[in-house]
């Protein structure tokens, strides 16, 4: 059916035409009626009518779902593009901060198990944005080759935060490797780098590194200066090791954000935990 025939889908509403029904005919006709366009399905026995009659509603209705646009926008890239403070609740360490923790509900890795639960806390006022199939792992579950983006937020006057994951094969062959079995601070980040710019990273954008325990997780963090980064111009990262999967947490801002907001984004780098 060319496209030409339903130049508005969306606005497609399918009347189902039953005529020339007696019994003594020969012919029955049916006809699925668009404003102007008409498809006929015709049967040339008698025998055939009540099956046509039986049919002729599923008909119409297949031809629906098929004219629907579909969407181009998966469950997994989802999100509520509202306040967080409307939905998330208040961190109990910091009320003027509400707490994301992440579930098997928010993402495919999640799902899949390839990614453990994660949480971090964000100003009521963030939203979340959507993440783009391709680059949000949606494709490739459970075997992903290359890092993926989980979740983002984001506010227009502060900055952003992503969660990035990345399969541990692509770092190191020892399975269930910790962050030090991978290798020090440096040498992740030159892996990493580019997933935390958005295109590419330079050694000399790295300003200072550290190493954070919590329990018996240990994360490194990272303060960069990135002038040509995709991001922003400001970058703080964190990243940890666990099952099979290095996760690193990014806040970005640009240089009209950074002023105001670095020691909000600092609050937020500081809460990661997986």
């Amino acid at each position: 059916m060319a496209n030409s025939a339903f130049p508005r889908i969306a606005s497609i509403v399918f009347n189902l035409k039953v005529s020339q029904l007696h019994p003594d005919q020969s012919q029955s006709r049916f006809q699925l009626q668009n404003n102007n366009n008409n498809i006929t399905i015709t049967s040339t026995s008698t025998s055939r009518r009540r099956e046509f009659l039986k049919g002729a509603a599923t008909t119409s209705l297949a031809l629906l779902c098929l004219l629907q646009p579909l969407s181009t926008t998966p469950p997994s890239a989802a999100a509520k593009e509202v306040e967080v403070g409307s939905y998330l609740t208040p961190s109990p360490s910091d009320p003027s901060f509400v707490l994301f923790k992440a579930s098997p509900t928010d993402t495919p890795a999640l799902r899949a198990g390839n990614v453990q639960p994660y949480q971090f806390i964000l100003p009521p006022t963030w939203k979340q944005t959507r993440v783009a199939n391709i680059l949000s792992g949606n494709y490739c579950q459970p075997k992903c080759a290359e890092p993926w983006i989980e979740v983002k937020f984001e506010d227009e006057k502060q900055g952003k935060v992503q969660v990035v994951a990345s399969p541990l094969i692509r770092l190191t062959n020892k399975p269930n490797a910790t962050i030090q079995d991978i290798g020090t601070p440096e040498k992740l980040i030159a892996s990493l780098g580019p997933f935390v710019t958005g295109n590419t990273y330079d050694p000399d954008e790295l300003l200072d590194t550290s190493v954070e325990i919590l329990g018996d997780q240990t994360y490194y963090k990272y303060v960069l200066e990135t002038p040509f980064a995709l991001t922003g111009s400001h970058n703080l990262a964190k990243a940890t090791a666990k099952g099979n999967t290095v996760v690193l947490f990014v806040a970005s801002a640009n240089d009209k954000q950074w002023p105001t907001s670095q020691k909000i984004l600092k609050a937020m780098i500081d809460s990661f935990q997986v």
